[in-house]
């Protein structure tokens, strides 16, 4: 990021040109030569429209019946910022991929747009195995997930009821739950979650009667000398050309944003509970070394039943692992699925 001055009359005026940082191959929006790609659509159990992506690798013997992994996108965004290069790049190993918008997101319906509702986000990745699983080419019985960010914790939380999911595996992942009921390294204190909980709880009465929806969270949209890192981080995916994307219909400033009164929902997440009943189907964490999510995926890690696996990316921080291909473990992830979906 490059500060620069401009004189406007007698006051000096900070401002910021920022160029996205493209440093270890980011290509968020990497479009392969050997897959083909079709948009699709279906219902979840509540008769919302799911709408995804579905890559094929070119040739695929569509008489025969192929492995099939579901990728979900970071908690805010939409299929086409990070699942949509992890889909293609496991399709070119062989898979059938599908990067689903999760409900209330991107081209998924939902309503008010942006709610926080983590079972019906569960409930996504559910549904888009009926999907898959009901397809001619699809062999239903090597049906793998792949939860990125917040998805982490949503394909989580999907496995847990759902024997069909065969292989899960997260990469960098939150717990949507404890981040929001505790923050970063359990920095808030119940007050202040108290707090959080009573402006959510009012904002209902502005809702219920007409008022304005009010948004909360997500990334900031200018950065100043006071910008915590951790935004600087995600700003430089958001709100730049490296990964800055506004679905058709959607408003810039709302991207990222879930709605105010609704995003307490996430307080009463809790999807490592039970993750143990996973076992016996096989689990893979990826973190960065130095990423700032690192303590869920650690904690998930811990949690977990065998076979389990956890995979630390050095010199990786958590949004990272969203486009920089240089240091996304692609074929970890190829290897760990092509031996579960056997």
């Amino acid at each position: 990021m490059k500060k620069l001055t401009m004189l406007f009359g007698l006051f000096m005026t900070p401002f910021y040109v920022i160029a996205a940082d493209m440093a270890n191959g980011a290509d968020n929006f990497y479009k392969s030569d050997k897959v083909t790609v079709e948009k699709v659509t279906f219902k979840n159990q509540y008769h919302m429209n799911v709408v995804g992506n579905l890559f094929k690798p070119k040739g695929l013997d569509l008489k025969a019946k192929s492995p099939a992994i579901i990728v979900g996108h970071p908690m805010g965004a939409v299929k086409e910022q990070s699942s949509n290069l992890y889909a293609q790049k496991l399709a070119e190993q062989g898979f059938v991929t599908l990067a689903i918008d999760v409900s209330f997101w991107g081209e998924s319906e939902g309503q008010p747009r942006n709610a926080v509702l983590p079972d019906v986000y569960s409930e996504a990745f559910n549904a888009a195995v009926d999907f898959l699983g009901t397809r001619s080419f699809i062999d239903k019985e090597r049906i793998g997930v792949l939860g990125i960010c917040g998805s982490g914790s949503f394909v989580i939380s999907a496995a847990k009821i759902d024997p069909r999911m065969k292989a899960i595996a997260t990469v960098s992942m939150y717990d949507m739950g404890a981040a929001n009921r505790n923050a970063l390294h359990h920095s808030l204190t119940l007050e202040q979650r108290k707090k959080i909980i009573a402006e959510a709880a009012e904002q209902r009465y502005a809702e219920f009667t007409g008022g304005a929806t009010k948004h909360t969270g997500g990334t900031e949209h200018k950065l100043d000398d006071n910008t915590h890192p951790i935004q600087r981080e995600f700003y430089d995916f958001y709100r730049t050309p490296r990964g800055e994307f506004t679905p058709a219909g959607s408003s810039p400033d709302k991207t990222t944003h879930p709605t105010l009164s609704s995003n307490t929902k996430f307080m009463n997440f809790y999807p490592f509970n039970d993750i143990e009943t996973i076992s016996p189907r096989p689990m893979l964490f990826i973190t960065g070394a130095e990423a700032h999510s690192r303590e869920f995926s650690e904690e998930a890690y811990r949690l977990a039943g065998q076979p389990k696996e956890l995979v630390i990316v050095p010199g990786a921080g958590h949004v990272d692992l969203y486009d920089r291909v240089n240091l996304i473990p692609f074929d970890k992830l190829a290897a760990f699925f092509q031996a579960n979906l056997k």
